[in-house]
């Protein structure tokens, strides 16, 4: 711990804040409202997670508050009248040895490594803080307001060019599974085979291969095929066109289970550790879809856990569907890069031999597709994908040579994407670390000039707490009975 300049002290956690304990009700996230009359604060990143319109739910201390989330470590500082709407929110009012926004800057440098859920205020309790004089206090608060004001305005600058180049970068998609994207080449080309002739190809060769499997089944168990054993061939479900837009010329309308063979996958009994123990086998859960690319899994399954609980190994090159998952994964696709099972929550798509040559087309769609794949979710209060909704999507099917163009002049333009979203992560990179050094250098006493005739920190202290001591007094003369 380092040394602290002169007329600085230290102070516990507990006896540098009150914990507010009048705070009305908490309001449910699902009853969050896009605009009320009171804003609600919670864990989540922004400083409002939603409104209400139950006044009677406002915190009754007055503001400033800051707020601490007890599972996020995340600390806000609230200046408004407000609700709460969220477990583990604890809610901290400065003693009056703060400037409150010393004290709130502060705290947000202290390093609570993850101890689990809800378990980082215990953490935080057993801190200290350094305590400067009062005006000192206030002298560094307009010096960090001055200097962080700036590089807060380039941080948002450089996120706000990160949201566009991710909207570009959706817009391309969109443009590429619509046909504006080569809507040039389209009048300069004319393909030998078209998307509906693609798509017939696919589906003879697909029947022709069921066949063979029914057949080599029947040799191998020395039988006969029965009359009509053809007619039990499963047909992929067809695409409904009923509202779908006109395609462009030479494209047409397709199933995935028309492309491709869906599958799943279970998660093996935990409680039986031969699953897992000395599991050599990767086992996808939903988790690992939020990249565009699955490259290894958490964890690894055994031999046993394939054969007892019936899991396949889907190949590298596996397009992956998240069919529920918290948060924003549901409905998130991911290129499988190495053999793996999956869990239950994960659609696999492996494209018929005939096919293959459509997967980054098929990806791109996919991609596109993330938030019409949310909208069709089924279920109550946490609505889930299935492997019927997966087969069923309609996608558009451009011939092959069209596709080639397509995957071709999006992949030169994502290059162009990720360099530029790599330098703004960088710079992101740096201006946190910026931030973390002004920081460090203003709770240090090193970002403005100390003034010997301020009024000692500790001295301050004893005399609030002479105050609180004679105030405690009153009350109790004041309830004496004579």
């Amino acid at each position: 711990m380092s040394e602290l300049p002169t007329g600085w002290t230290r102070v516990n956690f507990d006896g540098a804040v009150d914990v507010i304990s009048d705070r009305g009700f908490r309001i449910k996230q699902k009853d969050y409202l896009p605009s009320g009359k009171l804003p609600v604060v919670d864990q989540g990143e922004g400083l409002i997670g939603g409104y209400t319109d139950e006044c009677d739910a406002q915190v009754k201390s007055p503001p400033p508050v800051i707020v601490f989330g007890d599972h996020t470590r995340r600390f806000k500082f609230v200046k408004f009248p407000f609700a709460v709407g969220a477990d583990g929110v604890k809610l901290l009012s400065p003693t009056p040895i703060w400037n409150t926004a010393f004290l709130f800057l502060q705290l947000g440098t202290i390093d609570l490594e993850n101890r689990g859920y809800g378990r980082h205020y215990q953490h935080l309790r057993k801190k200290s803080l350094a305590l400067a004089p009062f005006a000192e206090q206030t002298r560094i608060v307009a010096k960090l307001d001055e200097l962080l004001s700036d590089l807060d305005a380039g941080v948002a600058e450089l996120k706000a060019a990160q949201k566009k180049l991710a909207q570009y970068r959706q817009s391309l998609l969109k443009a590429a599974v619509e046909g504006a994207l080569t809507a040039e080449w389209r009048s300069k080309n004319k393909p030998a085979e078209t998307g509906v002739q693609l798509l017939e190809r696919i589906l003879t060769e697909r029947r022709a291969r069921w066949k063979e499997k029914q057949l080599a089944k029947f040799k191998e168990q020395g039988k006969i095929p029965p009359k009509d054993w053809q007619k039990k061939y499963p047909e992929p479900v067809k695409p409904d066109t009923t509202d779908l837009p006109e395609l462009p010329q030479g494209w047409v309308w397709a199933t995935i289970d028309q492309i491709a063979q869906v599958g799943t996958g279970v998660t093996p009994l935990r409680s039986k550790i031969a699953y897992f123990n000395d599991g050599m086998v990767p086992w996808v859960t939903s988790g690992a879809l939020n990249s565009e690319t699955v490259t290894s899994a958490t964890e690894l399954v055994t031999e046993l856990a394939l054969k007892e609980c019936r899991l396949d190994i889907y190949p590298a090159g596996s397009l992956l569907v998240a069919m529920y998952g918290e948060g924003k994964t549901r409905g998130k696709c991911s290129e499988l890069l190495i053999p793996a099972t999956i869990n239950q929550a994960i659609a696999a798509i492996v494209l018929e031999p005939e096919a293959q040559p459509s997967k980054a087309y098929l990806k791109a769609f996919l991609l596109d597709s993330y938030e019409k794949m949310r909208a069709q979710a089924s279920g109550g209060v946490q609505p889930n994908l299935n492997l019927q909704i997966i087969k069923s999507i309609t996608l558009p099917l451009p011939p092959y040579v069209e596709q080639s163009e397509i995957t071709q002049l999006l992949d030169g333009q994502f290059d162009q994407i990720n360099q530029q979203q790599i330098a703004v992560e960088l710079a992101l990179k740096q201006s946190a670390a910026q931030r973390q050094n002004i920081l460090r250098a203003a709770f240090s006493g090193q970002l403005v000039p100390q003034d010997p005739n301020d009024e000692p920190a500790s001295v301050l202290l004893e005399r609030i707490r002479a105050e609180r001591t004679a105030r405690g007094a009153v009350k109790i003369l004041r309830g004496r009975k004579f």
